[in-house]
């Protein structure tokens, strides 16, 4: 095997649905040390509207100004990470140093962690770097406590970031802390807002004696040791999470989503995980963007262009138990349009 210091960092940044991120990644992105970074995005649902607020080269791969490489793992991560290191051999993408992974809101780390780990080929050429897990302050408790995934995904990381602690109060956010600590007493827990992006603290390797190590710090991740009642929970969780993707072709009013939303929050917050869109709306050329994460809608951000030549409104919903075809008779019922496309993933 190459020296350790041969083999290329990947850091994994992991979350909640809506914690941020997308929003952390930007950033970073920005920042001069990840001018040779691979980013790989996986995400949950039929369109990928993250990638939409970057500059794509094509349907796979997005170059960015900066340097850096982003595409989206469209089969397994080992085939991904190879597929990587063939493209660059071939001079098809620039050179890189390091690799960031974003996984999908429901993403359970054990898995990439165990490729990462194990996988023999991959040995030869990456190392695990830090795991960073982005915790909504807002909604922390809530996700922790319904979510097994969310309790996966701290456990594993190395920085926990806390985000959106401008919209809690400031007893909501030192129990968050106090939680994390208590889950995952190791990890350097941050805030977001409140401390400077160190983006060198953040994505820096392992000391040696970590990166030496077998792998036996992540057993009880990477392991089926769960109790029978914890792995029918783990089912039902998975079995009713559903990603619900809609394609508009006519302008949106956007007095009367904005109502329709509030409803539906109102009524099935705590089961509309996620709402994410790029709209159309009448009476302007620009694009709006919209992120609502449960009953919190973000303010809508008026994008300056739409990043394709497709200008059609595209909303992806993640949701738990409710009945997409529902919804959807309700939101043209309610707007007065018609669904164009409809995609569903289970």
């Amino acid at each position: 095997m190459n020296p350790a210091r041969a083999l290329t960092p990947v850091n994994v940044l992991t979350g909640f649905l809506g914690s941020g991120k997308t929003t952390l990644l930007q950033r970073l992105l920005g920042a001069p040390q990840l001018s040779r970074t691979a980013v790989l995005i996986n995400e949950f649902g039929e369109i990928g509207l993250d990638h939409l607020l970057v500059q794509r080269v094509d349907e796979a791969v997005v170059l960015l100004e900066s340097g850096c490489i982003c595409c989206t793992i469209r089969g397994d991560l080992n085939g991904a990470l190879r597929g990587l290191l063939e493209q660059s051999d071939r001079g098809e993408i620039p050179a890189f140093d390091r690799v960031v992974i974003e996984t999908t809101g429901l993403a359970d780390p054990g898995p990439i962690l165990y490729t990462l780990l194990n996988e023999p080929v991959l040995q030869h050429h990456f190392r695990l770097g830090n795991v960073i897990t982005t915790v909504d302050a807002v909604n922390a408790e809530l996700h922790l406590s319904r979510n097994p995934e969310g309790i996966k995904q701290v456990a594993a990381a190395d920085r926990l970031l806390v985000t959106k602690t401008d919209l809690a109060a400031p007893d909501q956010v030192a129990a968050v802390r106090q939680a994390l600590a208590q889950v995952n007493p190791s990890a350097q827990v941050r805030d977001a807002l409140e401390e400077p992006l160190d983006v060198d603290a953040l994505l820096d390797v392992r000391p040696p004696q970590r990166t030496e190590h077998t792998g036996a710090e992540f057993a009880p991740l990477l392991r089926e040791e769960a109790s029978r009642d914890t792995l029918r929970a783990l089912r039902r969780h998975s079995e009713n999470v559903s990603s619900f993707s809609l394609v508009l072709d006519q302008p949106l009013d956007w007095t009367a989503f904005g109502v329709w939303l509030s409803l539906l929050l109102n009524r099935h917050g705590d089961d509309v995980l996620r709402v994410k869109g790029i709209l159309q709306v009448q009476g302007s050329d620009a694009p709006v963007f919209l992120n609502a994460v449960q009953h919190v809608v973000h303010p809508p951000q008026h994008l300056d262009r739409w990043p394709t030549e497709d200008h059609r409104s595209r909303i992806v919903f993640i949701t738990r138990g409710i009945d997409h075809a529902r919804l959807r008779r309700s939101l043209e019922a309610f707007c007065g349009l018609r669904v164009a496309e409809v995609s569903v993933s289970e």
